[in-house]
């Protein structure tokens, strides 16, 4: 690596020689603009719009556009009045907890080692953050403008963050945040499913650019002259669902048998959130008819028992009428003749 920078780390009265190396590199696939015919490279000329001749880079000033077709131009001596283009300092302006600072405030990251005989302040200010768990809020002139950064450790080296101003960063204005949208808890609880099925710990080095690596073996592919095999066309994504509980059912499935794990089925595997609900509603449901058939029964029951004496009751006056003509029949037999 070479350094980019050099300049001090002012700790208080500490003051800690260091040199500044980009820790981060893109890996995007650079081309040059060419000539489709032979191969030639184009090139841009520097031209003066107003005179048309073309201008060195000696020739050439910063200008600041006020609006109304008239330009501010600023040279270098002007730029050299200014006091940060030859400061060399990070200020550490207060130490604050890590959480605080919002991720989105990071821009680029930068390795800061020790130079000549600061080793020793330096592995001093990097004991004392890991120990105090907090990280340092620090100014820094950077390509000829000040740049609020933080202070950390990473794998034992001082790591520098510069950081956007606060009014760099957009306040998001979009119509749905005005809209009352209600969310089921229902569907919070599959997607919070979806979310436990899909954790893990988090390991960089298992994910690529799947586009890169495709791109270099096309590349390789001319150099060699050989043919160049069509890569396979990527799963397509699946169409909105209409019904989210079953788009987030799926989901949770899916995750399942990346994993090697069984899909939760209706019958059987863990209770989630909604199949405990679902079993709750079917018992109740299942309760209600129960108590209706007891009671149906229950009201039989009296009834039949109301109908029991009167049943009694009939037979015995039907036997009564049958046994009354059978005694007057068996009167007359019995009964004695007159004799002359």
């Amino acid at each position: 690596m070479r350094a980019i920078w050099k300049g001090a780390v002012s700790f208080g009265l500490v003051s800690i020689g260091v040199k500044l190396y980009s820790a981060t590199e893109e890996k995007d696939i650079r081309f040059h603009q060419v000539h489709r015919e032979d191969g030639g490279r184009i090139r841009y000329k520097r031209t003066c719009s107003v005179c048309g001749e073309e201008v060195t880079y000696d020739d050439i000033a910063k200008g600041y556009d006020i609006g109304g077709g008239e330009m501010v131009i600023l040279t270098d001596e002007d730029f050299a009045e200014l006091p940060l283009t030859s400061s060399r300092a990070i200020d550490v302006l207060e130490f604050v907890p890590a959480e605080q600072v919002d991720p989105i405030l990071y821009n680029k990251a930068y390795f800061l080692e020790p130079e000549g005989t600061a080793t020793k302040p330096y592995v001093l200010l990097r004991d004392a953050l890991i120990d105090s768990e907090r990280v340092a809020i620090v100014k820094v002139a950077l390509r000829q403008r000040e740049q609020l950064a933080t202070l950390r450790v990473r794998e034992g080296v001082l790591l520098l963050n510069t950081m956007l101003w606060p009014d760099e960063i957009r306040t998001p204005d979009f119509g749905f945040l005005d809209e009352d949208l209600k969310v089921r808890p229902p569907e919070l609880a599959m997607a919070s499913s979806l979310i436990d099925s899909m954790a893990g710990e988090f390991e960089p080095d298992v994910f690529t650019d799947d586009y890169r690596a495709a791109l270099q073996e096309v590349i390789d592919a001319k150099v060699e002259g050989r043919e160049v095999v069509q890569p396979e066309e990527a799963e397509e994504a699946p169409a909105a669902a209409v019904d989210l509980m079953a788009a987030l059912k799926a989901s949770v499935d899916r995750a399942r048998a990346a994993r090697g794990e069984q899909p939760a089925r209706s019958g059987g595997g863990e209770p989630t959130p909604i199949s405990s609900a679902r079993s709750a509603q079917k018992a109740a449901a299942k309760k209600t008819p129960a108590k209706k058939t007891a009671t149906k029964k229950a009201t039989e029951k009296k009834t039949a028992a109301k109908a029991e004496p009167a049943k009694k009751t009939a037979a015995k006056k039907t036997a009564a009428k049958k046994a009354e003509p059978a005694k007057k029949t068996t009167a007359r037999k019995t009964a004695p003749r007159k004799t002359a």
